[in-house]
């Protein structure tokens, strides 16, 4: 009896011993590692997208050294261009990128004049006029109007009394020669042009052109080039612009608005988000949803332009008003439709994109 007793507590002590062993194993932590999509199932994964998993999900692998590891690879389409603004020359050029390939680029030859919008007005005449008459400021992330009413009250918008733009008749200050526009628009602008609203006009900018290159098939890299200028910069062997507009308008750099407002000068964008630089041109500093665009077929944001490295860029938002939550760090991402592309920043941020992905003409 004693004997059937031991060995019953036995067999009871080693299923315990099992079970507890049993229970350890499925309770100890995992060891994860890190995994990266191979969206076009050649065994290599990008680098730019990654996840940590303890068994290997499916489309990922262990492998980073994918630097085009899309599936979908669009090529710029030079009949948007030309359909948005007939003024605009598209030929194909050789080219050597930024990473030393040797392709073909689209050069792109434009007046720096779209002929889909108007462009201005910018400056109102007097403190009584309405949005109409003036076009738009960026500050702060938001959009301002700049009618009579914004200049009248700059003072208490900048908190700062030195701020008065305007006569005893509420006439505005406002350049009215191209000799005032060029000198408002100097970084060591004088006392001349303290509280002046800078207005470069169309005018101005006749027998200027400007020419793109942008290669014709995008070269995507394994990591982003930021600008020289503007969120994530400076890296000064990228050029400061970011792209082109079907249109044929230069994407620019964030305005120097800090530079502007410290000479006691405001030089407003109109409603498109450009302004007037007699060497630059009619150029855009923010996407109002005002130029011509593509619309997509599946509801997506439209095609509003390219950025240098040849990828689209496309509105912010879709045709439910939502903007893309899985933006990389240049604000773009991956779509099996339109492969890698951009979407632009929001208006008031002065901005469109944070760098280029992809090579770009040298």
């Amino acid at each position: 009896m004693k004997h059937s007793l031991f060995s019953f507590f036995a067999i009871l002590l080693g299923l315990s011993i099992v079970l507890f062993s049993s229970c350890e194993e499925d309770d100890m932590p995992c060891t994860t590692s890190t995994w990266y999509q191979d969206a076009d199932g050649d065994g290599l994964g990008n680098p730019d997208v990654s996840l940590s998993d303890c068994e290997q999900p499916d489309g990922y692998v262990a492998d980073n050294t994918d630097t085009n590891d899309a599936s979908t690879v669009l090529a710029v389409d030079p009949s948007y261009f030309t359909t948005a603004n007939a003024n605009i020359t598209v030929t194909t050029v050789p080219c050597t990128l930024s990473d030393g390939t040797e392709t073909n680029c689209y050069q792109i030859v434009t007046n720096s004049a779209p002929t889909d919008h108007q462009m201005g007005p910018w400056c109102p005449e007097n403190i009584s006029d309405d949005a109409s008459a003036g076009g738009i400021w960026l500050e702060s992330g938001e959009v301002y109007d700049v009618d009579g009413a914004f200049i009248e009250n700059m003072a208490t918008f900048y908190n700062d009394a030195t701020w008065k733009m305007y006569d005893a008749n509420g006439d505005i200050f406002v350049t009215a020669t191209e000799e005032d526009c060029i000198n408002a628009a100097n970084p060591n602008v004088g006392a001349a042009y303290e509280n002046f609203c800078v207005e470069c006009l169309p005018s101005y900018i006749t027998d200027l052109s400007q020419t793109y290159l942008i290669p014709i098939t995008p070269v995507q890299q394994s990591t982003p080039a930021f600008f020289a200028t503007g969120p994530g910069g400076p890296d000064s062997n990228v050029p400061s612009t970011r792209g082109i507009a079907l249109n044929g308008i230069e994407y620019s750099a964030p305005a120097p608005v800090n530079n502007i407002l410290g000479a006691y000068t405001l030089a407003p964008f109109d409603d498109a988000g450009g302004h007037i630089n007699v060497h630059q041109g009619y150029h855009y500093h923010a996407a109002t949803g005002v130029s011509f665009s593509i619309a997509q077929s599946d509801g997506h944001a439209p095609l509003i332009g390219y950025a240098l490295d040849g990828q689209g860029i496309y509105a912010r938002l879709d045709d439910n008003g939502d903007e893309p939550t899985d933006l990389d760090d240049c604000r773009g991402h991956y779509d099996e439709i339109r492969g890698y592309h951009y979407h632009v920043d929001a208006a008031g941020n002065n901005n469109f994109i944070n760098c280029l992905h992809g090579a770009y003409a040298n």
